[in-house]
């Protein structure tokens, strides 16, 4: 008896640390994933927002934001659902969106999937490199304006920072474990919010007696900017809105921790236990509100919080700047005083970066070597870790295959990063690639397949004429920030002085 007792305690002591799943027990409220979701979606792509409504005007730009945020909410909403298979309350949890999407759709739809994530995170990391370099050329350019006159020739080169960005990530990426980089992204997180502010708090400050033009229409057609042009950058306006909003890629990742501190490759172990007075602990569980409803409650807050601050961002820079808005608004020398807080809020981005860089690449890391593990089990390059000493550091474990791969990928990264350096250009490509399949595509495909919605009822019909809207909208935005590019690079000229 006093065995089965102990038994019974060591059961249920174990129980109250684990959830259902045997993972760690789930503590999380809709307050921490709506701050996650903040988190997630406020960075860079804010810098962009004054640009894309100088190009969009008063009229088209705000309305076109209002959309994109509402389709956000809304597919978030679906994708909550589908965090548990097959019942949306107690069915069986996924852990990631290909795991989702397995569970729901099956068959090729999963590697549709991973080519459309694992994609989107290429771009991401690239995009990163080129917008890291911007914010540090744009260090030595405010000093030089500062001391030399506003008109004076600053134009050093991108290509040393990218250069030295990508050392860094060469160092970083060897750590193997991601949960060691958690401070790296906790740090990011309040860089991300100190540059939004001050970008922020210094369009306020211009916009106060600005005399700038601003239009319903934005960039006025005329000498300087043709019909054409005019439609191409109203594209590539819109596919720089769609990336502030790409925040899908990671929602399922965001509800596994914010559910319970628990991230998928963070070093969360399972553990194996018995459940014991089974009736009792039923009723337990569903005292606590289902995921599905406090993840569509922390969406809500999420994505009005972040179009509030990027309504004022992106309103409040046009109003500063007018139809001249810059692409960047803290890098393309809008402002030009006080140089301190102009450096101070790029060094910010710079340290963003750097931890964002290792929170897109790890996913890419993990899924390569782990399918490499499988195939190659026996390989002394793949599987063996080698102990390091560095002088004045604790003992350092290294693989040679994680050396050379994580390696060459930064390097490849940066390669194409100084091929194409264009910040607008390459942000909405990558937004414009990532919002239809991740953020609208799966999440009503896996809704209508979960639900039954029979083909041509009228729920049908709305679903999918909203999918297919999207798809037309980030094609047309696609083309346009492909034409962006090819246009950004025929006038590029990387060591003209």
């Amino acid at each position: 008896m006093a065995s089965t007792s102990s038994t019974l305690e060591i059961n249920d002591f174990a129980h109250k640390d684990l959830d259902d799943d045997g993972r760690e027990k789930r503590t999380g409220t809709w307050v921490t994933a709506s701050a996650h979701i903040i988190t997630a979606v406020i960075g860079s792509g804010v810098l962009s927002l004054a640009w894309a409504i100088a190009q969009l005007g008063w009229i088209a730009g705000p309305t076109i934001l209002m959309i994109f945020s509402f389709v956000t909410y809304f597919t978030s909403t679906l994708l909550a659902d589908a965090y548990r298979a097959p019942d949306p309350v107690s069915g069986k949890r996924n852990y990631t969106y290909m795991d989702v999407v397995r569970a729901s759709l099956g068959g090729s739809k999963v590697q549709l999937c991973g080519i459309a994530q694992y994609v989107n995170l290429v771009g991401i990391t690239i995009g990163y490199t080129i917008t890291s370099s911007i914010s540090i050329v744009a260090i030595k350019k405010s000093n030089c304006f500062h001391y030399r006159g506003h008109d004076a020739p600053c134009n050093p080169s991108n290509y040393p920072y990218m250069i030295a960005f990508a050392v860094i990530q060469i160092v970083l990426c060897q750590i193997p474990n991601f949960h060691k980089l958690s401070w790296l992204s906790m740090l990011a997180a309040v860089m991300s919010f100190a540059y939004s502010f001050i970008g922020l708090g210094l369009s306020i400050d211009k916009a106060v007696g600005s005399e700038a033009k601003t239009s319903l229409t934005g960039m006025p057609v005329g000498p300087n900017l043709s019909a054409t042009d005019k439609m191409w950058k109203s594209l590539q306006a819109i596919g720089d809105m769609a990336f502030s909003y790409a925040f899908s890629t990671v929602l399922i990742e965001i509800q596994v921790r914010a559910a319970g501190g628990w991230w998928p490759g963070m070093g969360g172990g399972t553990i194996i236990y018995v459940m014991r007075k089974a009736n009792n602990e039923m009723d337990t569980l569903k005292s606590y509100p289902p995921e599905n409803k406090m993840m569509k409650r922390a969406s809500l807050v999420g994505v009005m919080t972040t179009t509030v601050f990027y309504m004022l961002c992106g309103c409040l820079g046009y109003a500063a700047f007018g139809n001249d808005a810059p692409g960047n608004f803290l890098t393309g020398f809008g402002f030009y005083e006080p140089f301190w807080l102009i450096d101070f809020a790029n060094i910010c981005i710079a340290i963003h970066l750097i931890g964002a860089y290792q929170v897109f690449c790890q996913p890419i890391f993990g899924f390569v070597e782990n399918k490499c593990a499988e195939k190659w089990p026996e390989s002394r390059f793949i599987m063996v870790e080698r102990e390091v000493r560095l002088p004045f550091c604790a003992e350092f474990d290294i693989n040679l295959f994680r050396l050379v791969w994580r390696t060459t990928y930064v390097i490849i990264t940066a390669l194409i990063a100084m091929i194409f350096p264009f910040f607008n250009s390459f942000l909405g490509l990558i937004g414009a690639a990532a919002f239809y399949p991740l953020t609208v595509y799966f999440p009503i495909a896996m809704y209508i397949a979960r639900a039954g919605i029979s083909k041509y009822s009228f729920t049908w019909i709305c679903l999918k004429t909203l999918d297919w809207t999207c798809l037309v909208i980030s094609l047309a935005a696609a083309i346009g920030s492909v034409q962006g590019l090819i246009s950004d690079l025929r006038d590029y000229h990387p060591f003209k002085e």
